[in-house]
C-alpha cells in the first residue's frame, strides 16, 4: 500500500528581503523543511505547496494532487493577513483533511479585538483595553503606562520601544503611527509591568499544556520590558539578545498550573483544535492576564514550542505524525456535487 500523501501548505513569501516586516515572513520556509522532513522520517509521502495572491491555484492543486492530508501552515499573506483564515476555510469547504485549527478559530483569534472581548465576557483575565478605528483617541479611564498594538496582526508586527506610551501626547502619536501603517483598529490596553510567559496547547489526543516558556528580561534603564518585533525576529539586534526566552521557564508549580487551566479555557473558547500558543503577563502580585490566543504558532524545531514537546515524552516526527493522524480521522464536509461539474470547476 502507498504510503499516504500530505501536502505541505505554507504561504509563499512575498515581501523583499529588505523590508521591515520580512523577517517573519520568511521565516516559515524554515518550518516547512522540518515538517516535510519529520514527514519523511515517518514514512509519509510528503510535498509542499508555497500559496501566493491567488486562491484559484491552490483549488486546481488540491484537485491534480489529492492529498490525503493537507498539514496546513498557512500563516496569510503580508498584504490581507485574514487570508489565514479564508484558506482553512476553502480546505473545509473543498472537504479536505487538514491540520490546526479551523477558520472561524483563526478569524477571531486574529483580531485582537475580539478576542479580548471574548475573553472578558467569559471571565477570563485580560489587561483592560480600548479599542481606536480613528483619531482623537476617545475618552477612557485606562491606566498609564499604555501599550498600542495592532489590532489585526501577528508576530509582534508594530512593536517597539515607542509602543509604550506614558502621557497622552505620547499616545495619539503611537495610535496615528498604527493606524497609517497597518489601519484600524488600534489597540491600546493597560501595560501589564512583569513576567510573560508562553503557554503551549497540544492535543495528543486529549488537550493538554507543556510546560510555560519565558521572556526573560535584561533590566535596562529607559528600556520597557516587551518583546518587541526586532527582539523575536532578528537574532543581531540588540531586542533579540536581550529578550532570551528560556523553556521551560523557572515557574512556581501552581502558577504553572493556574496559567495551564486559563489556556486551556481560552483554547476551548476561541475554538482551537490540534495545537495553540496562549501568552501571559503576570504582575507583580502573581495575578496572570491573558495578553493573546495564537492559534497557528510556529512549531518549527527551533521554536520554544517543539522544545516543550519533551516534556510529554513526544518526539518532534511523533508530534507531527500524530497531528496528521488525528486530521485523517475527523470527520469533514464532503464537497457538494454541484462545485465539480465542468461549469464551476476551477480549470
Amino acid at each position: 500500500m502507498a504510503a499516504p500523501h500530505v501536502l505541505v501548505l505554507y504561504n509563499q513569501p512575498l515581501l523583499p528581503l529588505d523590508h521591515p516586516d520580512a523577517d517573519s515572513e520568511h521565516m516559515i520556509l524554515e518550518g516547512v523543511r522540518n515538517i516535510t522532513d519529520a514527514l519523511t522520517e515517518a514514512g509519509y509521502r510528503a510535498s509542499t505547496f508555497g500559496l501566493k495572491h491567488d486562491p484559484r491555484v491552490l483549488w486546481t492543486e488540491l484537485q491534480q494532487r489529492r492529498p490525503r492530508v493537507v498539514f496546513n501552515l498557512f500563516e496569510g499573506h503580508c498584504h490581507d493577513p485574514e487570508t489565514e483564515s479564508y484558506v482553512a476555510g476553502l480546505l473545509q469547504w473543498r472537504g479536505v483533511a487538514f491540520t490546526g485549527s479551523p477558520m472561524l478559530a483563526l478569524s477571531m483569534a486574529r483580531a485582537k479585538d475580539w478576542t479580548k472581548q471574548l475573553l472578558r465576557g467569559a471571565g477570563l483575565p485580560t489587561p483592560n483595553f480600548v479599542i481606536v478605528d480613528e483619531l482623537p483617541v476617545p475618552p477612557h479611564s485606562l491606566s498609564f503606562p499604555l501599550i498600542v498594538k495592532p489590532a489585526r496582526t501577528d508576530a509582534s508586527v508594530g512593536l517597539n520601544q515607542d509602543s509604550v506610551c506614558t502621557s497622552h501626547e505620547q499616545l495619539e502619536n503611537r495610535v496615528a503611527v498604527i493606524l497609517e501603517a497597518y489601519g484600524a483598529p488600534a489597540l491600546v490596553e493597560e501595560f501589564v509591568d512583569g513576567r510573560e510567559f508562553n503557554v503551549a496547547l497540544v492535543e495528543l489526543p486529549q488537550l493538554e499544556f507543556l510546560p510555560p516558556g519565558e521572556i526573560v528580561f535584561v533590566q535596562k534603564e529607559g528600556v520597557w520590558p516587551i518583546l518587541t518585533y526586532d527582539g523575536k525576529w532578528k537574532p543581531d539586534s540588540i531586542d533579540y539578545q536581550e529578550t532570551p526566552t528560556k523553556y521551560p521557564a523557572d515557574i512556581d508549580p501552581k502558577l504553572s498550573r493556574r496559567l495551564g487551566a486559563l489556556a486551556k479555557r481560552a483554547y476551548r473558547l476561541l475554538g482551537c483544535r490540534d495545537y495553540a500558543r496562549v501568552d501571559f503577563r503576570v504582575n507583580a502580585a502573581g495575578k496572570p492576564f491573558i495578553l493573546e490566543v495564537n492559534p497557528n504558532p510556529d512549531i518549527s524545531i527551533g521554536a520554544g514550542f517543539a522544545t516543550c514537546l519533551n516534556a510529554v515524552d513526544v518526539s518532534y516526527a511523533e508530534f507531527v505524525a500524530r497531528l496528521v493522524e488525528q486530521a485523517r480521522r475527523r470527520p469533514r464536509n464532503a464537497l457538494p456535487k454541484f462545485l465539480t461539474s465542468p461549469v464551476l470547476s476551477v480549470s
